[in-house]
């Protein structure tokens, strides 16, 4: 496969984006062996997992801080409505304790590293250290 680089697609150097796609994969696998009776609460979860790398990819091609951070912020909303989709199915025993532990680990550290993201974005705010400029 050929890697196709630009100035609009940086955002797939960051780690954070990268664990994201990763989450939604764990996340398919998963949740797409669900019942039918399932499938609407299963694919709401899989769509929340799918929105956090796609609202860090926007962001960063926005290439505007305000945007970006707007954007980061709605990927981390969309990370709290993730982690509290698979609350519900491990306690309501739909996944095991293992598939639990497997995709919370990864959440866990996908969401701090957007937390952190977005710490390094408001502090580039602070400072007046970012450029709009393609």
């Amino acid at each position: 496969m050929i890697e196709r680089k630009n100035i609009n697609r940086g955002f797939k150097k960051l780690r954070v984006w990268n664990d994201a796609i990763e989450l939604y994969i764990l996340t398919c696998k998963h949740l797409i062996p669900f019942p039918f009776e399932l499938k609407k609460v299963s694919a709401n979860c899989i769509d929340a997992a799918h929105s956090i790398s796609r609202n860090i990819a926007e962001g960063h091609s926005r290439k505007s801080l305000k945007e970006y951070l707007n954007f980061c912020n709605i990927a981390l909303g969309s990370s709290g409505e993730y982690h509290s989709c698979i609350c519900s199915f491990q306690r309501a025993g739909q996944i095991t304790c293992e598939a639990f532990e497997e995709i919370d680990e990864l959440h866990f550290k996908m969401e701090n590293e957007l937390i952190q993201l977005i710490k390094s974005l408001h502090l580039k705010q602070k400072e007046g250290t970012w450029d709009d400029q393609i």
